[in-house]
C-alpha cells in the first residue's frame, strides 16, 4: 500500500524550502526593523507601504509554506508584527505605532491574495 501523495518526499519538499525563505525574510524584515533610521536601507518612501510590501511578502510565504493553515499563519504573523512594534518602542530611533501594526494586516490579506491568486492560476497551466 502506498502513501498517499502529500506525505511523499516530493510533497514535503517544496513547503520545506518556503519555510526557510519564510525564515530569512521574517530575519530581514526584523534586522530592517530595528537598525537606526539614519541607516541607509531599502524604501518605497513611504514607511506604511514598506509595512504593507513585507507583510505582504511573508503572507505569501507563509501561505506556501504552511497550505491550509491560513487562519493559523496569518495571526502568527500579525502576532510577530506586534512583537516587531513593542521591540521598536525600546530602540532609540524607532517607535511603535498602530498604523504600522494595521499596514502589517492589510499586507498579510494582499499576500494571502495574492498566492491564492498564484495556486489557481497555476492549477489552470
Amino acid at each position: 500500500m502506498s502513501r498517499p501523495e502529500i506525505f511523499s518526499h516530493a510533497a514535503l519538499a517544496g513547503p520545506r524550502k518556503w519555510r526557510w525563505l519564510l525564515a530569512l525574510t521574517m530575519l530581514a524584515v526584523l534586522v530592517l526593523s530595528l537598525l537606526p533610521q539614519n541607516v541607509p536601507m531599502p524604501t518605497t518612501g513611504w514607511d506604511k507601504s514598506n509595512h504593507l510590501l513585507a507583510f505582504a511578502t511573508l503572507g505569501g510565504l507563509g501561505c506556501w509554506s504552511w497550505p491550509g493553515r491560513l487562519r493559523l499563519v496569518l495571526p502568527a504573523l500579525l502576532a510577530y508584527g506586534g512583537l516587531i512594534e513593542v521591540l521598536q518602542s525600546f530602540t532609540p530611533d524607532r517607535s511603535a505605532e498602530f498604523e504600522d501594526l494595521l499596514a502589517d494586516a492589510i499586507g498579510l490579506l494582499v499576500g494571502a491574495a495574492v498566492a491564492a491568486f498564484l495556486a489557481k492560476w497555476q492549477q489552470r497551466i
